[in-house]
């Protein structure tokens, strides 16, 4: 078992930044990828980034690449999203995952826990 446990959301104006956190805990985490993604009301979950604890392999959707970065602490077992150039079609609750397939363009299927999520909400 994986839980994960995601915080730093929150509201900004529109051209600002956020950094959201990813705590995991549980089984050997080398051994998992961790993804990001988000859900809007009436949309379906969204893939937002990717990254293997183990080294390399980051792949984001074209929507987010270049003001969007993932990355991992190791020895915190945390996995960062820093957002900048917020726009407000970013809004969303944002949501970690652990147990994926790195792939390019994951499913959410792909992955097998899920945090609570976190609300980020960007306004004009």
């Amino acid at each position: 078992q994986v839980q994960v446990v995601e915080s730093g959301g929150g509201s900004v104006q529109a051209g600002g930044s956020l950094r959201l956190s990813c705590a995991a805990s549980g089984r050997t985490l080398s051994l998992y990828t961790m993804g990001w993604f988000r859900q809007a009301p009436g949309q379906e979950r969204e893939f937002v980034a990717t990254i293997r604890w183990s080294g390399g392999h980051i792949y984001y959707p074209d929507s987010v690449k270049g003001r969007f970065t993932i990355s991992r602490d190791n020895t915190k077992n945390t996995v960062y999203l820093q957002m900048n150039s917020l726009k407000p079609e970013d809004t969303a609750v944002y949501y970690c995952a652990a147990g994926g397939t790195m792939t390019i363009n994951p499913r959410p299927e792909d992955f097998q826990y899920w945090g609570q999520g976190t609300q980020v909400t960007v306004s004009l």
